[in-house]
């Protein structure tokens, strides 16, 4: 009786429209803000608690206004979590994402997720979600998700989420929300390609250039990288002849007494085209380089240009004993999306 008199009244519940809008007009500065900062100061959370009072009144908006979920995911993400509605499959760009099954056991859990195309072939077997996919769970927890097969014959791949509860608390119970944003496909692998045969020619850099590091690797990376604000590299070329469709070849010659290989991918975020380089001398020994880092050159504002330089210790009366060759990767398509499926982490009874 209390509990249904409780809900008529709540039902009656609803703010002014012109205050929705300032809240709706203002909180994604808000959201920014938060992120900034390690700690939430005092107006912020004020702010928090009255969306969360909010929310309680109108639990519709908070599931179907996405930026307002997005600030105050920021404040309780157990609280926000539970306002969104289960929703366990979602299409988006002809494109039909599904939870297919969960099993939780104590502080773990296993969900299967396809992946399928309706109208066209977008999806393999070489699908790759980009890093753009995005877990929502309200507690502490180390996650991850990896493809683990693929149906030709219904054009769908299905990919395993595995998270473990920091908390040591048993997961059963929560809602979780699963995001994918983009996807590659078509993906070509090179293995053990040789790249050039004859390495006598290559002479002293003539063109270099001060370059801003976006990252760097490599056994001796730390000896020869102090300030990844000025690192000198070879100035790109035009684009030499290489067996790899989708990257380039921009650079080959002794800087600093280093053999140095570079090459370039434009347009890189949509296609994640890598690769690394190796040498190899008559015996098929096989020598890696010393280091290599990745910049970019953007200045052109109507394409961007990745990077990436390899460098070997190898001295230039030597490098006629080698032969270079490498391992590279390049995506033939990108497909963007919004695909989301909410649902909740309970244990079926063939697991209990």
């Amino acid at each position: 009786m209390f509990r249904e008199r409780y809900s008529r009244m709540n039902e009656r519940i609803s703010p002014e429209p012109e205050l929705i809008k300032n809240i709706i007009n203002s909180d994604n500065k808000q959201a920014e803000q938060i992120h900034k900062r390690k700690k939430l100061q005092r107006p912020v959370i004020v702010m928090g608690a009255f969306i969360i009072c909010l929310f309680t009144a109108m639990p519709a908006l908070a599931a179907n206004v996405t930026s307002i979920y997005e600030l105050m995911y920021l404040v309780s993400p157990s609280v926000a979590q539970s306002f969104l509605p289960v929703q366990k499959s979602c299409v988006s760009n002809g494109i039909e994402m599904e939870v297919i099954s969960t099993y939780i056991h104590g502080k773990t859990a296993e969900i299967y997720i396809t992946m399928k195309d309706l109208e066209g072939n977008r999806i393999d077997e070489t699908i790759d979600l980009n890093d753009s996919y995005n877990l929502r769970i309200p507690f502490d927890s180390i996650a991850h998700c990896e493809r683990i097969g693929y149906d030709k014959k219904t054009k769908t791949a299905t990919f395993l989420i595995s998270i473990t509860n920091c908390e040591n608390k048993e997961i059963d119970g929560h809602k979780l929300t699963f995001s994918v944003n983009e996807f590659l496909s078509h993906k070509k692998e090179y293995k053990d390609l040789l790249v050039r045969d004859n390495l006598s020619d290559v002479e002293e850099a003539i063109q270099t250039q001060k370059a801003e590091l976006r990252g760097w690797s490599g056994k001796s990376s730390e000896a020869y990288i102090a300030d990844s604000e000025n690192v000198i590299v070879l100035t790109p070329s035009k684009p030499m002849k290489f067996p790899v469709q989708g990257i380039q070849l921009t650079g080959m010659g002794y800087l600093g007494g280093r053999f140095h290989v570079q090459t370039s991918v434009v347009n890189n975020l949509s296609k994640d085209n890598h690769g690394y380089f190796v040498l190899k001398d008559e015996k098929g020994n096989v020598v890696d380089s010393d280091y290599s880092v990745a910049f970019s050159n953007d200045s052109d504002k109507r394409e961007r240009v990745d990077y990436d330089e390899y460098v070997f210790n190898i001295p230039r009366t030597e490098i006629h004993n080698y032969a270079l060759y490498g391992d590279f990767v390049t995506s033939g398509m990108f497909t963007e999306g919004k695909w989301k499926v909410t649902f909740n982490l309970e244990k079926s009874e063939d697991h209990n």
